[in-house]
């Protein structure tokens, strides 16, 4: 690792607004996030080369000032090894090369069927394509409404005359 860069923000959105501009701005690798206990805060951490990482926090520091408050920036050259376990730990929330990307929570009523590749045995292509289940057309609150019965007609009155 050549550089590490860190950005503290108050809230998830301005952390998520410094992440996407920090990696659009500079070719530099997201670690993840972390949560401070109290405060709202949190951590962005990424790493790169020095002048990409330089160019990325400023970046990231100004689009996440428009959202929140950010509380500190940091950028360190060269750290040293034995701050690997700060920088990368189980509190390290987000991004891990090599792991399995982290799947956000599905709606229920859908499934995930294999792509045509992945049904040949292409595990190089892991793309999958998300069917929606049909499901039967919920009953009214109420329920069903009885008929009314129709009104008896009514023969208009003779007018007196």
């Amino acid at each position: 690792m050549e550089a590490l860069g860190t950005i503290e923000t108050v809230g998830l959105a301005a952390a998520f607004e410094a992440a996407d501009v920090a990696c659009k701005t500079a070719n530099v690798e997201l670690i993840g996030y972390e949560l401070a206990k109290g405060g709202g805060f949190v951590t962005i951490k990424v790493v790169g080369r020095v002048a990409a990482v330089n160019s990325a926090i400023t970046a990231a520091k100004a689009a996440a000032e428009k959202v929140n408050r950010v509380v500190s920036t940091l950028v360190i050259p060269r750290p040293a090894g034995q701050i690997e376990p700060l920088i990368r730990n189980a509190a390290t929330r987000g991004y891990r090369p090599g792991s399995p990307v982290v799947e956000t929570a599905q709606d229920p009523a859908a499934d995930i069927e294999p792509d045509a590749e992945e049904q040949a045995g292409d595990q190089s292509a892991p793309a999958r394509r998300i069917t929606r289940k049909k499901s039967a057309p919920k009953p009214t609150e109420a329920g069903p409404q009885p008929e009314r019965p129709a009104e008896p007609a009514t023969e208009p009155a003779a007018a007196d005359g």
